[in-house]
């Protein structure tokens, strides 16, 4: 039955349960996910004593979550397109592609943050 129908918290711990699903599925079939969720996770220890205020904080960790959130839609719509064919097609090449380049600017986003902060903190 899966979580329509369901009100309040009974929808709220199927809907938790699906995510804990994705979260699972990325890390056991993804390497582009495992590598990007230990970079964040070197991140944020990183960011714990880089940053100089909340700010600084929030700058140096949000860019990395929306790279895992930009990799986990990109993974997402990679399943898709695999799913309904492996032969080679011009839209499927193009889905994948942008895909792609969605993770590279996440990527870009990530790390022009930390240069920034960096630069701010050791200049």
């Amino acid at each position: 039955m899966g979580h329509k129908g369901k009100t309040g918290l009974a929808h709220f711990v199927a809907a938790a349960s699906y995510s804990k699903q994705g979260f699972v599925a990325a890390f056991k079939y993804e390497s582009a996910f495992r590598q990007e969720l230990a970079l964040a996770v070197i991140g944020f220890i990183l960011a714990r004593f880089i940053a100089e205020t909340t700010t600084q904080f929030l700058f140096l960790v949000l860019p990395l979550m929306l790279l895992l959130l930009t990799e986990l839609l990109n993974s997402a719509v990679e399943a898709v397109v695999d799913r309904f064919g492996s032969e080679d097609h011009e839209l499927s090449g193009r889905t994948k592609d942008m895909g792609s380049a969605a993770v590279f600017v996440a990527s870009c986003m990530a790390g022009l943050s930390w240069i920034v902060i960096l630069y701010g903190r050791f200049a």
